[in-house]
């Protein structure tokens, strides 16, 4: 979620040039290389022999001046395509910005590549040494995709980088295997979701340097996890950002998005500036993959392919990289091999948010009518929405049924779907608890790749609510603007229920927000945890081996709110779901005459072999391809 211009709050849901190997200046190192670090094109590039070299692209200035604290200005050279170059002595941790002369007038501002700030987005900047970490896990080179079980964080909500690490113990003995920070860019104030970023380069330095990010990573790595990031390329947030000053071509004037012009991404300096910062990502900080925000943002296509064939150009063959998409448009062509490893499954969320809730309002009014038809159609093919109209009556989407399960990340909450709520409301205020288990069993054991938000294993019951730190102007705008996007839902349409609606940039706000560890130890909680630790530990058990190559086989409506969904796994082996989310027994039309591997509720077992599905459950069945049953609670 992000802030538009009005104040808006925003649903979060973005080629013209290679980059060559001939280039120095972007040259990778391989995955074990300590020594040296990926050198984007643009920002302050440290050199052979200690000199820093600085460059910024200004296609609209007339002069640009370097200014080092406690030095004289230094001209920069003006290059061929609008970039300005220099080249001097400088020390790391120091404090430069920009001198930018457009139409005689000279405005310092900090360098959009910076790696670092001080004194927050429209401070100054600071030269970092990327080499100056260490590496204690220097051999790391991931994880299967079909390994992946998908924890989202927000860092300062889980309690910072010592907060996260010292949860690192606790989601390796879960069955998490990747971790997904939300962005973690420079934004105005002193938290933010991370979608409102403006220095795509920077480290929040309210999370810490690079260097001790990079530590967290090695610690990640050390715990055998994975570790994502969150990237926003489709939007600059509104408070901050200096490139329309003196860089116009950055945007275009004939595109319009709710943040302002869109971004042009047929322009090479573009296009370079934000490929080299997903590559610095993953060559400098090491990172397993990168989340790309909202791509259904991004004009050009072609931009797309481009950053996943170039992703994929510069990563070591023999390391993993995995890349996801969120995608509204549902482009089905890109998720191959080649480019994009998988998209959240927003298709999938939505309808089964429907049958647990009921709720009608808003992006969900599309998934209501024949609900359970729908969730056959995701369960059995992966998108809904294959090239039909949504309600807007614009075409949405490509064929998907050719694809495979683990082309989709499934969840049944995020960031989104929790904090797009006015009071940010979890589903356990929303569902009964045997419904939420029955949808929760299925999450975990079909073969998508299963996305848990941060406390939702133990059942928090704490808000994840939208939270900003803005100020005057517009800190009202936002405030004002968030209230009045829920005024057409009926629980909102009175305005003094809306100012019920937390103001996101109170500090109370964001506390709200943070994970009650406490919580997280009653015993009740307890039992939740322990019931996800279980269907997890079958899942790495029976299911993760056999991912590579499974296919479906199809699914179909036993009864209202009631479906089954039958997968071949890469080894044969035939995987079956059963789900029902009504409130009357189902008859099961072929029930498996073995022993479930997992069910959501125990004491019916006579029932399911009798073919009746009880009300509020589901149950996963697990036929090998020797025919022999795998059975709930077998040692392996």
């Amino acid at each position: 979620m992000s802030v538009a211009k009005d104040g808006r709050t925003i649903r979060d849901t973005p080629v013209g040039h290679e980059l060559s190997k001939e280039d120095e200046a972007t040259e990778p190192v391989s995955g074990s290389d300590t020594a040296a670090a990926f050198r984007p094109w643009y920002g302050a590039s440290i050199q052979e022999g200690g000199r820093t070299a600085f460059r910024l692209w200004a296609p609209d200035a007339e002069r640009v001046d370097l200014e080092i604290e406690g030095r004289d200005p230094l001209p920069m050279t003006a290059a061929k395509g609008g970039d300005f170059t220099v080249e001097t002595d400088c020390e790391v941790d120091s404090r430069y910005r920009y001198r930018v002369f457009v139409d005689g007038d000279g405005v310092a501002i900090p360098d959009p590549a910076s790696r670092a700030l001080a004194g927050g987005v429209d401070g100054q900047s600071l030269v970092v040494d990327p080499c100056g970490h260490a590496w204690q896990q220097p051999n790391w080179q991931g994880r299967a995709w079909e390994e992946t079980v998908i924890y989202e964080v927000h860092l300062g909500a889980c309690g910072g980088i010592e907060g996260l690490r010292r949860r690192l113990p606790s989601l390796v003995e879960l069955g998490v295997t990747a971790i997904e920070l939300m962005p973690i860019a420079e934004c105005p104030g002193r938290r933010n979701w991370g979608y409102d970023g403006v220095q795509p380069y920077a480290v929040a330095s309210y999370y810490g340097t690079p260097d001790a990010l990079k530590a967290l990573i090695d610690d990640v790595h050390a715990h055998g996890l994975m570790i994502f990031l969150d990237v926003v390329y489709n939007h600059f947030g509104p408070d901050g950002n200096f490139l329309g000053h003196y860089a116009s071509a950055f945007f275009r004037e004939d595109l319009q998005t709710p943040w302002g012009g869109a971004i042009d991404f047929r322009k090479p300096p573009v296009r370079r500036y934000f490929i080299d910062n997903a590559l610095m990502w993953l060559l400098d900080y090491r990172f397993d993959g990168l989340r790309f925000d909202a791509v259904h943002a991004i004009s050009e296509r072609d931009f797309l392919v481009e950053l996943g064939q170039t992703i994929r150009h510069w990563i070591p063959r023999d390391r993993h990289c995995h890349l996801i998409l969120e995608n509204e448009h549902n482009q089905a062509s890109l998720l191959e091999p080649a480019l994009y490893d998988a998209q959240w499954a927003d298709d999938w969320h939505n309808v089964m948010h429907v049958l647990l809730t009921g709720e009608r309002e808003g992006y969900y009014a599309d998934f209501v009518a024949s609900a359970t038809d729908k969730l056959v159609t995701v369960l059995g093919e992966g998108f809904l929405f294959q090239g039909q109209r949504s309600r807007k009556g614009e075409p949405r989407g490509e064929p998907s049924g050719h694809l495979p399960p683990t082309a989709f990340v499934d969840f049944l909450q995020n960031h989104d779907q929790v904090g797009n709520r006015a009071l940010g409301d979890r589903l356990v205020h929303l569902t009964p608890p045997e419904a939420l288990s029955a949808a929760t069993l299925a999450l975990l054991l079909s073969p998508s790749i299963p996305l848990l938000f941060m406390g939702e294993e133990w059942g928090s019951t704490r808000p994840f609510l939208f939270f900003t730190d803005h100020r005057d102007a517009l800190a009202d705008a936002v405030r004002e603007g968030r209230r009045r996007e829920f005024a057409e839902f009926s629980a909102f349409e009175d305005p003094a229920q809306r100012e019920r609606i937390p103001d996101p940039n109170a500090e109370s706000t964001f506390l709200a927000s943070c994970l009650d560890d406490a919580e997280a130890e009653r015993p009740a909680n307890q039992a939740v945890r322990a019931r996800y630790r279980e269907w997890l530990g079958l899942r790495h058990r029976h299911l993760v081996p056999r991912l590579a190559g499974s296919r479906a086989l199809g699914a179909r409506a036993l009864g209202d709110k009631a479906v089954t969904a039958v997968w071949c796994l890469g080894d044969g082996a035939v995987l079956t779901l059963a789900l029902n989310l009504s409130n009357a027994v189902v008859r099961l039309d072929d029930p498996p005459r073995s022993a479930p591997l997992a069910t959501s509720r125990t004491g019916n077992e006579g029932a399911l072999e009798s073919g009746e599905l009880a009300p509020l459950q589901a149950a996963v069945w697990l036929t090998t391809a020797s025919l022999e049953p795998a059975r709930q609670g077998e040692a392996q």
